[in-house]
C-alpha cells in the first residue's frame, strides 16, 4: 500500500498519513460542505474528503485509535486499477475545474 500512499500524495496533497482509517467525525457544517461536493462513491472516497477538507480549509487531526487487525487483506489486485482510475479522475477534475465545488 505504500505505492498508493505515494499516489493519494500527489493527488491530494501532503498533510494525512491515512486516508484510508474507518473512523471519521464530522461537524453538521462541515458534513454538509463535504458530502454535498463529493463525487466518488468507492475506493478514493476518503482521498476525496481529505482534498475537499483542505479545500474547504476545514481542520484535520489524526488521533490514534487502538485497532484489532483481522487477518486477510479486503483489498484484491484486481482493485488496484480502479483505486487508481479513481484518484486520476479526481485529479484531473479538480485541477481542470471540470469537477465545480459548491460553497
Amino acid at each position: 500500500m505504500k505505492g498508493f500512499h505515494l499516489v493519494v500524495l500527489l493527488a491530494a496533497g501532503p498533510g494525512i498519513r491515512d486516508t484510508q482509517c474507518g473512523f471519521k467525525m464530522f461537524t453538521r457544517a462541515a458534513a454538509r460542505k463535504l458530502f454535498t461536493n463529493v463525487r466518488l462513491k468507492r475506493w478514493c472516497f476518503d482521498v476525496e474528503l481529505v482534498y475537499l477538507c483542505k479545500w474547504f480549509g476545514i481542520p484535520m487531526v489524526e488521533i490514534s485509535v487502538t485497532w484489532s487487525e483481522i487477518p486477510g487483506s479486503k483489498v484484491n489486485l484486481l482493485s488496484i486499477p480502479n483505486m487508481l482510475w479513481e484518484l486520476v479522475l479526481m485529479s484531473v477534475g479538480y485541477r481542470t475545474g471540470m469537477w465545480k465545488i459548491g460553497v
